[in-house]
């Protein structure tokens, strides 16, 4: 089953014949403004939209196993506790996986339901985007990338997970996670003090443009 394009609202009858359906709209996604709709297959073979979690808080999280910057939020337990956290608040988690196939980092379906339940993903579940058209179309950079959506729909975060942009993972007991204070913030009816911050990690492994 493919991965399904995404699209901005109010822009589909444009899109519909000034680009092929495989290329994003934009660069990225805007703080403070709406964010884009998308629709991608899930590790079980449903399509998932974002437009399915209308009226809650949504986070989105680039994926990739073998990068030694979400290996060390995975092996501590660090992404899986502000997962879990996220969800128990309310909000629902989608992890996102963009490489593409024979490149680091990509999974096939099954491959991914292995992961999941290995590594005890607490997120609410995990998308597959091998073309990378959702993830240049929200401009995520690295693995992690994190972006929080609010009820509303509006993107009000995005950037890294924590201001450690290091791999080592004694830096994580420091770390101001920007994730879970923005989400706190959300809760507290406060704007997030610190919408935008520097992503790091590994580049994300995009398809090669032709």
């Amino acid at each position: 089953m493919k991965a399904k394009h995404w699209m901005l609202p109010g822009l589909a009858a444009i899109a519909a014949f000034a680009l092929p359906a495989t290329v994003p709209l934009a660069a990225q996604q805007t703080t403070g403004q709406k964010a884009g709709n998308f629709a991608l297959t899930d590790m079980n073979g449903r399509t998932v939209r974002l437009s399915d979690f209308k009226g809650k808080t949504v986070v989105l999280e680039w994926h990739n196993p073998g990068c030694p910057f979400v290996k060390k939020h995975y092996d501590s337990g660090n992404m899986q506790k502000t997962q879990a956290a996220a969800v128990a608040g309310g909000a629902v988690w989608l992890t996102i996986n963009s490489g593409a196939p024979g490149k680091q980092g990509h999974m096939a379906p099954a491959e991914a339901r292995s992961l999941f339940a290995e590594q005890k993903l607490r997120s609410t579940n995990y998308l597959l985007d091998p073309k990378g058209v959702v993830g240049k179309g929200y401009g995520a950079k690295t693995t992690p990338h994190l972006y929080v959506i609010d009820p509303q729909g509006t993107l009000v975060y995005q950037g890294g997970i924590d201001d450690k942009p290091t791999a080592n993972v004694a830096d994580i007991a420091s770390a101001r996670n920007h994730v879970t204070a923005a989400l706190g913030e959300l809760k507290a009816g406060r704007p997030v003090s610190q919408a935008e911050t520097r992503p790091y990690g590994c580049s994300v492994k995009y398809p090669e443009v032709a």
